[in-house]
């Protein structure tokens, strides 16, 4: 992939719904620095036709990368690229600290809490890292 070209490919045998492997694949190139801060995305409408999908499709996964702080709209600007590392690790932080808290109201001590979090990790992530 060449620096601040958008590259996406749809699988349709794929496990992954068609928005989740376009919200995935752009999240995962702006993290990378494929896709820089600033970097002005395609339409939904342009994007779903180059792509073979529904408007509808694209535009679940354009909020969804919104709502994660990897995007941001500008109205009829267009959607671009945010800094979505400073955000990502904010909303990595609150999730956390609810998840402390619910843990401590549930009445898991430390010990089983963390256990709980690691299992959940090794079971998204794959790996013991």
């Amino acid at each position: 992939m060449s620096p601040q070209t958008l590259t996406l490919t749809i699988d349709p045998a794929a496990a992954a719904a068609p928005f989740e492997q376009v919200r995935t694949q752009i999240a995962d190139q702006a993290r990378d620095g494929g896709l820089p801060v600033g970097y002005k995305l395609p339409t939904v409408r342009g994007l779903a036709e180059e792509l073979g999908l529904a408007a509808n499709t694209v535009a679940k996964a354009y909020r969804a990368l919104e709502t994660d702080g990897v995007i941001e709209t500008r109205g009829r600007n267009g959607s671009f690229i945010a800094a979505a590392g400073e955000a990502a690790d904010k909303e990595a932080a609150a999730a956390a600290e609810n998840y402390a808290r619910r843990a401590q109201r549930l009445g898991l001590d430390h010990h089983a809490a963390r256990a709980a979090v690691e299992e959940a990790l090794r079971a998204t992530y794959g790996t013991d890292d």
